[in-house]
């Protein structure tokens, strides 16, 4: 009968590699302790501590029938324990950027979804407050304001003077200055701006 607690960690890593078990155990039973101090020390999170030696200890038997050991095995465990912190904590700071780059993304695309949303509301609001103008009056300010046409194309596209074009323009800009003159005070009442 093979006492484990008797042998050295060579014996019981070349036990390990024909699967015995009770070995595996014996070498758990050695290093956990340690190895979860080392792990605590550094993380100072018990639960990811215990996960990582189950990841270090699962690998271990995992790899049993190749694991070659070169040096102490202390010395491997404390060194796969501590890169295998290093490789958690690399990935904690990799998702910690991706989630505020996202949190970022989202708040910008929001923001500038809702602004687009506003600008399609108001550029409604503006259609429907011109197509209320006189007709003539209407027609005038679309072609200057829409279409870019000059007083004097306008005045000759209607047979009416400059000076009426004029006149129909500026009446249009009063009656809409008065009526989204309301809509922004209610906006910055109401706090929708």
């Amino acid at each position: 009968m093979i006492i484990y607690g008797e042998l050295s960690d060579v014996e019981l890593i070349s036990l390990i590699r024909e699967d015995d078990q009770n070995a595996f155990a014996e070498i758990y039973s050695r290093y956990k302790a340690v190895l979860y101090i080392h792990a605590f020390n550094l993380l100072r999170d018990r639960e990811e501590s215990k996960d990582i030696l189950q990841q270090i200890f699962a690998a271990l038997w995992s790899n049993r029938k190749d694991f070659k050991l070169e040096s102490q095995l202390a010395g491997y465990l404390y060194t796969a324990v501590r890169n295998t912190i290093f490789k958690v904590i690399a990935h904690k700071q990799v998702e910690s950027k991706y989630i505020s780059s996202l949190a970022e993304f989202i708040q910008h695309n929001e923001n500038a979804t809702d602004h687009l949303v506003r600008q399609n509301q108001l550029s409604l609001l503006i259609e429907k407050e011109i197509s209320q103008l006189p007709e003539k009056m209407r027609e005038v300010f679309e072609l200057s304001r829409k279409l870019n046409y000059t007083h004097k194309e306008i005045a000759s596209k209607l047979g009416i003077s400059e000076k009426t074009v004029k006149n129909q323009v500026n009446n249009a800009l009063k009656i809409l200055r008065l009526r989204f003159g309301v809509f922004i005070y209610l906006l910055i009442l109401f706090n929708l701006k």
